[in-house]
């Protein structure tokens, strides 16, 4: 939890943006997810550089030599306005070109939009990171960077579009908690927006297994082939995949997909499916996969979800979803054909009431 000094800076940047005229929540934490990934790349660098040099060895690295303006530890010690330029002018086309040949990060900044519109607001952003780091890296904990980036997440406190919402914390940890992934466990979010699910569920079991990360395959597994999630909104996906990042995932499987479609393919996949995804209403036969109507023939995105992670999921594997009342108690022929195969076919363990304000302030 972040606390004390480093929340007061965090509060301060901020407000930087908010009086620096970037208002939206969700734009100030994608130009803040851009920066970070930004000095991330540095830091990076600097340890492969110091690594080679202990081990007497050569370094490619990914930073052209003759442009040294394009790291971190360069452009954030220039003046206001050239800082400005070579942010807009070069980092940026940079990363973006990083995309074609690097990591799942580097593939999401493929369509990075730099919008702080002032040298002065930038170069205050700037120098408010780098005390952030500052102030983690005199934290003590490990994961302080994780802590920091969900604490930005909170401050996401109004609906998105298409029923898209953060799920508080505490109530995905409680739903982690109870369905205790496993160190051989291939988990999915159809509809992973921030990625929190599948971040409680890596943290979950560092505390819980810390045992497997000692055993190189299951540590392969959790950084390379455990956590998979699916999004459709390229902002979410550029912040779930940097949650992911600073949580200490090497290479999750987070890509663009619209789950309910055709495009969606996976069947018998997953162990374990963690998801609260959005209840937007009713979609057209035309866009959502036949063989998820065989199952519920119905428009109404909630119970399609339903049938979706019934076919994604391994014999033996497990899910917890966050549904709608309306999924219980609806009387029509879709709302009981979805009941009907659940309570025959599969095995339900529980259903948890949530009382009415327990996802304010959505």
């Amino acid at each position: 939890m972040i606390t004390g000094d480093l929340k007061n800076k965090i509060d301060k940047v901020w407000e930087t943006f908010w009086t620096g005229g970037i208002t939206n929540p969700l734009t100030v934490i994608e130009q803040f997810t851009y920066l970070l990934y930004i000095k991330g790349l540095d830091d990076n660098e600097k340890k492969k550089e110091m690594d080679a040099e202990l081990l007497g060895i050569e370094h490619e690295g990914i930073f052209p030599q003759d442009k040294p303006q394009l790291r971190w530890s360069i452009f954030s010690n220039m003046g206001p306005d050239e800082m400005f330029k070579v942010l807009s002018q070069e980092v940026f086309p940079f990363i973006k070109g990083l995309g074609e040949k690097g990591s799942v990060y580097s593939k999401f900044m493929k369509d990075a939009i730099f919008v702080i519109p002032t040298p002065s607001l930038l170069a205050r952003v700037v120098a408010g990171i780098n005390g952030l780091m500052q102030a983690s890296n005199t934290d003590g904990k490990k994961d302080t960077l994780g802590d920091l980036y969900e604490y930005l997440l909170s401050k996401l406190s109004t609906a998105g579009t298409n029923g898209q919402f953060r799920t508080p914390r505490h109530i995905i940890d409680m739903i982690v908690k109870l369905m205790k992934p496993t160190p051989e466990d291939i988990i999915v979010d159809p509809a992973a927006g921030s990625a929190g699910f599948l971040v409680s569920a890596g943290e979950y079991l560092k505390e819980n297994h810390s045992d497997m990360f000692l055993i190189q395959g299951l540590r392969e597994h959790f950084n390379q082939r455990m956590f998979h999630g699916f999004e459709m909104d390229g902002t979410m996906l550029r912040i779930g995949a940097m949650n992911m990042m600073l949580h200490g995932v090497d290479n999750p499987n987070i890509a663009y997909r619209d789950s309910l479609s055709e495009q969606n393919k996976d069947t018998e996949q997953y162990t374990l499916v963690l998801a609260n995804p959005p209840f937007k209403g009713s979609l057209d036969y035309e866009s959502v996969s036949d063989d998820l109507l065989k199952i519920t023939k119905t428009k109404k995105t909630e119970l399609l979800f339903l049938a979706l992670f019934i076919r994604m999921l391994k014999k033996g594997g497990r899910t917890a979803v966050i549904v709608p009342d309306g999924v219980l108690f609806g009387s029509s022929n879709a709302h009981k054909s979805i009941r009907k195969e659940i309570v025959d076919n599969h095995k339900l363990e529980t259903i948890i009431s949530m009382p009415s304000g327990v996802f304010k302030p959505y």
